[in-house]
C-alpha cells in the first residue's frame, strides 16, 4: 500500500513558480515536449481541478482524458485562479476519505493512493517544467521524491505514451530530483 502524504509542499512550490512567471514568458518553450508556458499553465489549471475532484470522488464515472489540442485560453486571472485551485487540491487530499477506495481523473480509474501519487507527479514535474522555462529555482520535498522514485521505478526506457517520453539517462550519483525528471523523459540540464 502506498503511503499517504501531504500535497502542500508540492502545491505551494508550484504556486510560487506560477506567481513568478512574467507575461512576456507565456510563449516560451518548456521541457514538456512541444508545450509553451501558456499551454502548460492551462493544463495546470485543469489538472488541479481534476485531481481535487478525484480526492472528493465527484469525478467518478465522468472524467475524461485531457485533450491538450483543445485546451481553453489562459484566463486573465490565471495567477490567483491557479493558486486557489492548488490550495483546494491540497485541502481535498487532506481528508482521510480521499485515500479510500477507487477514484478517477483524466478518464482513468485507479486506487485513490495511486491517483494521489499521479497527482503529485503532475505537480512536481510540471512545476519543474515551468520553473526551468522561466529561469526560477525549484525544490522538491525529499519525502515527495521518495514517493515519485518508487512510482517511476518501473517506467520502461521507451516511456509511457501519453504520460512520459523516453527516459533520459541520469547518473545514480545525480540529485534524486534529476532521477525523477529523467524517468519522466526530461533532461535535468534542459535549457530552452
Amino acid at each position: 500500500m502506498q503511503p499517504r502524504f501531504d500535497m502542500e509542499p508540492a502545491t505551494s512550490t508550484l504556486e510560487k513558480v506560477v506567481a513568478g512567471i512574467r507575461e512576456d514568458q507565456l510563449d516560451a518553450d518548456t521541457p514538456c515536449a512541444d508545450t509553451s508556458v501558456r499551454t502548460l499553465l492551462v493544463h495546470v489549471l485543469g489538472l488541479a481541478e481534476a485531481f481535487r475532484q478525484a480526492a472528493t470522488k465527484e469525478s467518478l464515472g465522468r472524467s475524461q482524458a485531457p485533450d491538450l489540442a483543445a485546451l481553453p485560453d489562459l484566463p486573465p486571472d490565471w495567477r490567483p485562479r491557479i493558486a486557489e485551485r492548488l490550495r483546494a487540491l491540497t485541502d481535498a487530499w487532506r481528508a482521510p476519505e480521499a485515500w479510500d477506495g477507487e477514484t478517477e481523473a483524466g478518464g482513468v480509474r485507479e486506487a485513490a493512493p495511486v491517483m494521489a501519487t499521479v497527482a503529485l507527479d503532475e505537480l512536481v514535474v510540471h512545476g519543474w517544467d515551468l520553473a526551468r522555462a522561466t529561469g526560477q529555482p525549484f525544490d522538491c520535498a525529499d519525502a515527495h521524491i521518495e514517493v515519485l522514485l518508487e512510482m517511476l521505478s518501473g517506467t520502461p526506457p521507451e516511456g509511457v505514451p501519453g504520460l512520459f517520453g523516453p527516459s533520459v539517462a541520469v547518473s545514480h550519483a545525480a540529485p534524486p530530483l534529476h532521477r525523477v525528471l529523467g524517468l519522466t523523459g526530461r533532461d535535468p540540464e534542459w535549457a530552452g
